[in-house]
């Protein structure tokens, strides 16, 4: 008398289940919405990217990062994100332990950094090359304490399938973990644009990521659809760091962004990290941010 199915059955099930995986990627590893214990937290910083045509000297006052990092002190948010377009290069060590003392010393986090990337490219130098500039910048990271790196997927090159260059994408992430896991600096992946323009499109990515030292790096602006909020609501569980922008676009056309609402879609999925501004819009940033910043932290008080 047989226990259970008998060897026939057993047999088929196993045939079936090994058909079955032969065509269904494992997930093992695979990146998946982040759960969070004790509530939701919020904290509010700002991009350095908010100033940047000052930090540029495109405008006057011309601004140093310190300088930036001296007003933010004036605003009463908690941390930075310091965006790799603004340091000097060649940049050195004593310049990173210069930014780190001042940071410490008003009392702010450097909550992040950010560089570009372009990661939708297929196995050669070109790709060597944007692989080789975001393992620098994770160890600059790590010299200055950010805990996270922000970098770009890249639109599809012409002739290329959306779904290739995403699996191109997904092979660069994983090789820049490695780096990331060594540092232990998390690589935070923008939805800005090009494969990462949808919900659909950041989730095919970071689904297939094989690596626990990759997350979201949710934009609350760069979603260009008839209902960007639903969007951002699709993918807000997978964010490990926030962009916020003062504006929210309906495919074309832009609104002002309504901040409550990101607030409380950000709580609902307990996100507990930084909002960071990155401003953007056509109001002086010397006025508007930091107006805005002192109503991220009534909203998140």
């Amino acid at each position: 008398m047989e226990c259970g199915v008998s060897r026939r059955a057993f047999l088929s099930q196993s045939a079936m289940f090994a058909a079955s995986a032969a065509v269904m990627p494992l997930s093992l590893g695979a990146i998946e919405p982040i759960q969070r214990a004790g509530g939701p937290h919020l904290r509010v910083g700002n991009c350095a990217y908010s100033y940047r045509d000052y930090l540029q000297g495109k405008k006057a006052p011309h601004m140093t990062l310190e300088d930036f990092i001296s007003r933010m002190a004036e605003t009463g948010i908690d941390g930075v994100e310091l965006t790799g377009y603004y340091f000097p290069d060649p940049l050195t060590g004593d310049y990173i332990n210069k930014i780190v003392r001042h940071c410490f010393l008003l009392g702010l986090d450097i909550c992040g950094s950010a560089t570009r990337s372009t990661f939708t490219l297929p196995p050669g130098e070109a790709r060597d090359r944007e692989i080789a500039h975001v393992k620098q910048w994770i160890d600059y990271s790590a010299d200055m304490g950010s805990p996270c790196l922000r970098v770009f997927a890249g639109n599809a090159p012409q002739g290329v399938s959306e779904a290739q260059a995403q699996k191109w994408v997904v092979e660069c992430l994983e090789e820049c973990s490695e780096r990331a896991s060594e540092k232990g600096v998390m690589l935070a992946l923008e939805n800005h644009g090009g494969v990462t323009a949808t919900p659909e499109g950041v989730k095919a990515i970071l689904s297939a990521v094989q690596s626990e030292w990759v997350g979201l790096k949710l934009d609350t602006g760069n979603f260009h659809t008839k209902d960007p909020y639903a969007d951002l609501a699709q993918v807000a569980s997978y964010a490990i760091s926030v962009h916020v922008k003062t504006e929210t676009h309906y495919n074309r056309e832009s609104k002002p962004a309504d901040l409550k609402r990101i607030v409380k879609l950000l709580t609902e999925v307990n996100y507990r990290g930084y909002l960071n501004l990155e401003y953007e819009a056509a109001e002086d940033p010397l006025t508007a941010v930091p107006r805005t910043l002192r109503e991220l932290i009534r909203l998140t008080s």
